[in-house]
């Protein structure tokens, strides 16, 4: 949005839309204390990202994120650098969760064909040996539970434990892709 459109803003709609809207004393709000870096590479601060995090749980939509800080201590080319720095921090976290997702998926099928794999040495051991031994019976008794424990093990992070990053990924995506506005007040 251009600075002329911004000044035409209503405060009061910016706080009842599906939008983010957060006040700023000044821009280090958004960073953290700790990060002496120029705001282009700053890390952002945790508060900032619980709020936006809580902030956008509802919003089903684009989203847009809303900074409204005071006339006098705006500065276009910081606010620049701002928005691109909060779109390249919640890109490159969104691509990160997507890979921990599918590398949690994949080991999951990975566990579940050790599992099975596990399970069909312990059934060809009984059907084949015929012994009554018991090195048989101590490989069967230590395949079968093995088997099973990797398979549901496998299974839990497939169906289970990747859909809890889901929300981490969806956070990350509608904050990647966000129109992000500096508005005076």
């Amino acid at each position: 949005m251009s600075n002329t459109l911004e000044k035409f803003v209503d405060k009061n709609d910016l706080l009842k839309k599906a939008e983010i809207s957060l006040w700023l004393d000044h821009y280090d709000d958004i960073f953290s204390d700790f990060d002496p870096r120029p705001y282009s590479q700053r890390a952002l601060s945790q508060d900032f990202i619980e709020e936006a995090k809580r902030a956008s749980r509802d919003k089903k939509a684009d989203v847009r994120l809303s900074f409204l800080i005071s006339e006098k201590m705006r500065d276009q080319k910081i606010e620049n650098g701002i928005r691109k720095r909060i779109q390249d921090h919640f890109r490159k976290h969104y691509d990160e969760f997507r890979k921990e997702k599918r590398n949690m998926i994949l080991q999951g099928i990975i566990f579940m064909v050790i599992g099975i794999m596990f399970m069909v040495t312990a059934t060809y051991i009984i059907f084949t040996t015929g012994e009554n031994s018991f090195l048989f019976h101590f490989l069967v008794i230590l395949f079968e539970p093995a088997g099973w424990f990797f398979f549901w093990e496998g299974l839990n992070l497939i169906v289970f434990d990747s859909k809890k990053l889901d929300e981490d990924i969806l956070f990350h995506k509608k904050l990647s892709e966000c129109e992000v506005i500096f508005v005076p007040y």
